[in-house]
């Protein structure tokens, strides 16, 4: 797989495609209206108001490149639910070696990745590890704390 390609669900697809919508309509506007405020308030230079503003239009801004960037070159994956091989888009149920806890995680690409919503990407060093194993693999893979032991427990 290529590593500077964003793989998305369709799903993160769209979200995307809303917070850019979002973005170039309602928060241009605000951002200009502000700066056209802090603009009437007079002398540029000592006025924290117009920086302020400044400062999130280049915010608001850089975003929307990438998400331009991001949406032009996305390659939308959807899991092939035939398949008990761990790929993008697959959830996959571990567990420890000696462990009795079992962790769910789907594997998605780097944009979709969020820990706390158990979305893993491919490129993190457990993503990586689970890639191509299937039902029953035993997988280990490198920490800050040592080399960590897993089973697959579950390809869904």
């Amino acid at each position: 797989m290529n590593d500077t390609q964003a793989y998305l669900t369709p799903q993160k697809f769209e979200e995307l495609k809303k917070e850019l919508e979002h973005l170039k309509t309602v928060r241009r506007r605000e951002v200009a209206e502000a700066l056209e405020y802090a603009r009437s308030l007079g002398d540029l230079s000592e006025n924290a108001e117009y920086q302020e503003a400044r400062d999130m239009q280049a915010t608001i801004e850089e975003r929307i490149g990438h998400l331009e960037q991001v949406i032009k070159e996305a390659k939308i994956v959807a899991h092939d639910k035939k398949g008990d091989i761990v790929g993008l888009g697959s959830t996959v149920t571990i567990k420890k070696d000696g462990g009795k806890e079992e962790r769910t995680y789907t594997i998605v690409g780097t944009e979709e990745a969020n820990i706390h919503d158990h979305k893993l990407s491919y490129l993190s060093p457990l993503g990586e590890a689970l890639m191509g194993k299937a039902t029953g693999d035993a997988f280990n893979f490198d920490t800050p704390s040592g080399k960590q032991n897993y089973k697959v427990v579950k390809v869904a």
